[in-house]
């Protein structure tokens, strides 16, 4: 078995996965050279120092160390501080080996076969791998606004509580906008928190905003009609995207691969209030996502069973003729990530895996 396909199956242990196919072997080659991927074939999800790895791969300090700062500039390992010391990770596929590389722009020739390996690879073999565990890995967060104020809210339900409990944020591209480009929805909207995002601003890849530049971003995707995500467990948030049906690996799961757990919707869905409705469409034509809304003798109708709850039709509507009501059916959140990963682990029969390559 070459470097390429081990790396592949300690990255394939992750709850993200990375399934085998013929474009992730290419997207890894493209990605890693081959002293990259030897070296990264003795690193795990768990950090470990310089002298660690480099005694693993029986490589010199000095070596090992070149190879891993070429990859951590590159978005394909993660690097963080401590005590003065650098130590080293790897990357999942997402978030992480997919979107990172493409977080500084595209345009090269590499970013454009790597964006279409990645297409090829979502729909070959990743997107149903991603999407289809009955436990999603990310979740749908309702437009703050859209929400009634009778409502009982839970802080995790809150997309802006994200932003004030950061205690760093970083601001970058969307990848999947960048690499799939299908619209021209804003690209810079992707916020992630804390030691990841001091990765991503240390290495280029993002840059540091204030918690204002984080709620203004917030009001410009909803404008533009993208729908709040966010890690599916109900501690801090790692992350926020702001995603679009046509680009988005997350939508795309359920919008073009029609599976159902693609990623877990928020608690509420939309009601309309019939005796408000003008009939004006633009609810099912230019806010609703899923294209769960249609007009019916000029007064829209939601298909309660395909709505998200995202709320952007209700934040969208001019005459406040729809709102968002508790579903009859919850949706399970996860108390922590680490608890949403051993349960997809659990589900995919992967988790002895997972914890074999934490523990070399």
């Amino acid at each position: 078995m070459n470097n390429y396909e081990k790396l592949r199956e300690i990255l394939d242990s992750h709850p993200a996965t990375a399934p085998k196919a013929k474009s992730i072997d290419e997207i890894l080659r493209l990605l890693f050279t081959l002293e990259e991927a030897a070296l990264a074939v003795h690193m795990s999800f768990k950090y470990k120092s310089v002298s660690k790895i480099a005694e693993a791969a029986g490589v010199t300090e000095d070596d090992a160390k070149k190879h891993l700062e070429s990859m951590a500039n590159k978005g394909i390992i993660y690097s963080r501080n401590k005590e003065g010391e650098k130590f080293y990770g790897l990357l999942p596929l997402i978030p992480g080996v997919f979107e990172f590389p493409f977080m500084k722009g595209g345009g090269t020739p590499m970013h454009k076969r790597l964006g279409e390996l990645w297409e090829e690879y979502h729909h070959e073999a990743l997107g149903a791998s991603f999407a289809g565990q009955p436990t999603p890995l990310m979740r749908v967060v309702a437009v703050e606004k859209s929400i009634n104020p009778e409502n009982r809210v839970h802080p995790y339900e809150e997309v802006r509580n994200f932003i004030k409990e950061a205690k760093y944020i970083a601001l970058t591209q969307c990848a999947c906008r960048v690499s799939v480009a299908k619209c021209d929805k804003p690209k810079e909207v992707c916020l992630i928190f804390e030691d990841m995002a001091e990765f991503l601003v240390e290495r280029g890849f993002a840059r540091h905003i204030s918690k204002e530049e984080g709620m203004k971003v917030l009001d410009e995707a909803e404008k533009a009609g993208l729908v709040h995500t966010s890690n599916n467990s109900s501690e801090k948030a790692l992350l926020i995207c702001n995603c679009c049906p046509c680009c988005c690996t997350v939508l795309r799961g359920m919008t073009q691969l029609k599976h159902p757990h693609a990623f877990e919707p928020s608690r509420f869905e939309a009601r309309v209030i019939s005796e408000s409705c003008n009939g004006c469409g633009i609810c099912a034509e230019d806010r609703c996502p899923m294209k769960t809304i249609e007009m019916k003798d000029e007064v829209a109708f939601v298909h309660a069973a395909n709505c998200i709850g995202c709320g952007l039709c209700v934040s969208g509507c001019p005459l406040d003729a729809i709102a968002l009501e508790e579903r009859k059916q919850l949706p399970a959140i996860q108390a922590t990530v680490a608890e949403m990963g051993a349960k997809v682990l659990q589900e995919k029969g992967r988790l002895d895996a997972f914890l074999k390559i934490m523990q070399s």
